[in-house]
Parts: C-alpha cells; sequence; structure tokens
C-alpha cells in the first residue's frame, strides 16, 4: 500500500458551483487510481479517469456491498442505514441481482417510455399551467422541478397524489447530511413505514403500476417489494429533479444556447445528454470494494480496500471530451458515465432522459423570457447531500 496522498473526501465544490471540487481534479492530475483519506480516518482508491471509472464498475472483482469491510461510505449515518435496510433485504449474489434487476428492466424499457411520453407531457404543461398562472417571480424547484419528476414516479409505482408532499419532504431530509443523524434516520424510518403500508394496500387492491405488478408476479416477497419501491420513489424524483433545476440554470447561464435549442428542438436529446455528462449530480462518487487483487491504471487494489469511482472527473477526461469543462450542446456526449455502467448502472435512466428531453425543450417553449430573478452568487447550492442541486431557483419571465 502506497502512502497516503494530502487529499480527502468528500470535497465541496470551491469555485464555480458548476466545477469539479479541486481536490478531485487535482486527484486526476495525479492519476487515474490515487489513496485519499475518508472520514473515519481510512483510506481508499479514487478512480478518476473515464477508461478506469468504466473498468472498475464492471468488473465483477468490485463488489456493490456496502455492508462488506472496506467498502468506503461518507458517513457513519450512512452506514447505519444501509445496515438497517440489509436486516429487511439480503445480500444477493450476481445471478440473483441479474435476475432481480429483470423483473424491473420491464418496466423502464425505452419502448414502455415512450408510452408514457404523452403523460408526461401533460403532467409538464399542466405543472407549467399553474406556475405561470401564479406569475414570477417564482422558485423553479418547488414550482416545477420537483413536482414533475415526483408526479412521474407515482404514477409509475402507483402512489396516491395525495402523498406527493409528504414523501418529497422527507425523502429531501433522508438525503441531507445537513439536516443530522436523528432527523435523516427518522425520515428513513417514516418512508419506510410508509412504503409498507402502501404495499399491503395494493396486496389487498391492486392497480397497474409497479408495485402492483411487482406483487403479483409474486417473484419477491412483499417486505423487498416494499424496499424496492422506496428505492425507486427516492431515486425516480430527487435525482431528476436536481437535474431538471441545475440544467435549466446552466442553460440561462449560458443564454446563446438556450435560443439554439428553442430554434431546433431535435438538438434537445444531444442536449440533455450534455448536461447530464457537464453536471454530474453524483457528487462524490460510486462505492466499491475489491474481492481480490486488481490492478487498476498501474496501481494494484489489494482484496479489501474501497474505491471511489469519480463520474464527474471521468466525464471532464480530456482524453474523451474536447474542452470538458465548457458545456457544448453540439457535443456528442453519449460516452458519459452519469448513469453508471456495467450491470448496477440506473435502470430508470430512458425514464430520467424523457423526463428532462419533455420538461426543458417545453420549459424553453413556453416561456422564453425565462431568466433568473435573484442574483446567481447568491444562489444556494447542495454540497451536503449525495445529489448536488441547488436549494432554490427563483425565476420570472
Amino acid at each position: 500500500m502506497t502512502s497516503a496522498q494530502p487529499l480527502t473526501v468528500p470535497a465541496l465544490r470551491d469555485g464555480c458551483p458548476f466545477d469539479v471540487p479541486r481536490t478531485y481534479v487535482r486527484a486526476a492530475e495525479q492519476g487515474p487510481a490515487v489513496r485519499v483519506g475518508t472520514p473515519d480516518g481510512s483510506e481508499c482508491w479514487l478512480i478518476t479517469h473515464h477508461e478506469e471509472v468504466r473498468t472498475v464498475l464492471a468488473d465483477r472483482r468490485f463488489s456493490s456491498d456496502a455492508m462488506l469491510p472496506g467498502f468506503p461510505l461518507m458517513t457513519e449515518e450512512l452506514r447505519k442505514m444501509v445496515g438497517e435496510s440489509r436486516a429487511s433485504t439480503p445480500v444477493v449474489d450476481d445471478q440473483e441481482h441479474i435476475r432481480r434487476r429483470r423483473l424491473l428492466t420491464a418496466e423502464f424499457k425505452a419502448k414502455k417510455v415512450d408510452a408514457l411520453r404523452p403523460q408526461i407531457q401533460r403532467m409538464v404543461d399542466d405543472t407549467l399551467d399553474e406556475m405561470i398562472a401564479e406569475g414570477g417571480p417564482v422558485d423553479l424547484v418547488s414550482r416545477f422541478a420537483l413536482p414533475v419528476p415526483s408526479a412521474v414516479i407515482c404514477l409509475l409505482l402507483g402512489v396516491p397524489v395525495g402523498d406527493h408532499d409528504f414523501f418529497m419532504d422527507r425523502s429531501h431530509v433522508m438525503l441531507d447530511f445537513a439536516a443530522g443523524p436523528e432527523a435523516m434516520m427518522k425520515a428513513r424510518l417514516e418512508l419506510t413505514e410508509y412504503m409498507n403500508r402502501l404495499t399491503a394496500e395494493k396486496q389487498r387492491e391492486p392497480d397497474e403500476g409497479l408495485i402492483s405488478h411487482l406483487l403479483t408476479s409474486g417473484e419477491l416477497p412483499a417486505d423487498e417489494v416494499a424496499g424496492t419501491g422506496l428505492l425507486l420513489l427516492l431515486a425516480g424524483h430527487e435525482t431528476t429533479s436536481s437535474m431538471l433545476a441545475l440544467s435549466t440554470l446552466a442553460l440561462l447561464r449560458n443564454p446563446g444556447q438556450p435560443a439554439r435549442l428553442r430554434e431546433n428542438p431535435a438538438l434537445v436529446k444531444g442536449a440533455v445528454e450534455e448536461l447530464l455528462r457537464y453536471l454530474t449530480i453524483v457528487q462524490n462518487g460510486v462505492g466499491r470494494v475489491a474481492l481480490e487483487d486488481v490492478e487498476v491504471g498501474g496501481q494494484t487494489i489489494r482484496a479489501g480496500e474501497g474505491v471511489l469511482c469519480m463520474l464527474s472527473t471521468a466525464n471532464r477526461d480530456e482524453g474523451v471530451f474536447t474542452d470538458p469543462d465548457e458545456l457544448d450542446l453540439r457535443r456528442d456526449a453519449r460516452s458519459h458515465l452519469s448513469f453508471g455502467f456495467g450491470i448496477h448502472q440506473c435502470i430508470g435512466q430512458s425514464l430520467a432522459r424523457a423526463e428532462l428531453q419533455i420538461a426543458l425543450e417545453t420549459l424553453l417553449r413556453r416561456l422564453p423570457g425565462l431568466r433568473l430573478a435573484a442574483p446567481f452568487e447568491e444562489l444556494r447550492f447542495r454540497d451536503g447531500v449525495g445529489f448536488y442541486g441547488v436549494e432554490e431557483l427563483p425565476v420570472t419571465w
């Protein structure tokens, strides 16, 4: 084992809010695999380059089991939450993981997501109608960026519309390190209890939602269906909401680019890929732990050593992307790693893409005068959570 570099994780953004933290940039400059300190006083490997990140995420010799010794977790609160969730969700091997993932894949196939596009469009239009009727200035996060993904994932899962506000508030607290461990654990418990009750209701009165489909398939017990539903509920609105708000802000900071999208809506699909690359909201990496000795980027990672795959630096790798620190909506950014890679990559990526494409195109088309209603320098960004975002986004038009 080499001696530790003077680098620690997690790192806060210390320049432009759209830039990767300098700590991670420095690590990438030192090499594709660098030793860093972690909050508990131990060390792990930071994997920073595109090729090596892709390789590690696809390599079965690296485990995603967060309860294995050496797996890098940023806080003890996260370790406790992972441990408690494992009490009701047993560890599965690769083949079992693939089987369970296959149960969900059908619900998120591009063809099925395309069939949802008219409903997503209606949700976007209805949300914008209400926002426009209220008149500016408004907070785009609470009035648009949060409600749209929340409504979509509720539709998919079969969650009652009246429960939106509850799970939006609880999930926000659960993922916010600044809220403190007690508040985070309380929010998690409330969400778990809610999902258990909802799953029991779906057993008695099934509908067309994903939770009911999983229950009627008989492939998973009810408690695991509830756990899967909670995971999808959290991932299905927090990530897309953060991306939608940040994407809008990034476009407003590059005024020539929204005009290009309005003139040619066909560019929106490619623009979303570039925004996913440029913003990379998974800000502190994707954890793995080595199951055996593996060589990565010229370094030997020993069995039991943790690694953090830095999607943000991989997406800014100048060996893959020209002028990677620039937002260029004309770029072919499809090789970005924002959804991960390998068997654990984001299963809902087709849905997220559809939501972002529809929401951004509609927002720019219907509000051509959209602009910030507060100084950019006064905006507050979400550094203390796993998914980067902006707390509020005051806009007018």
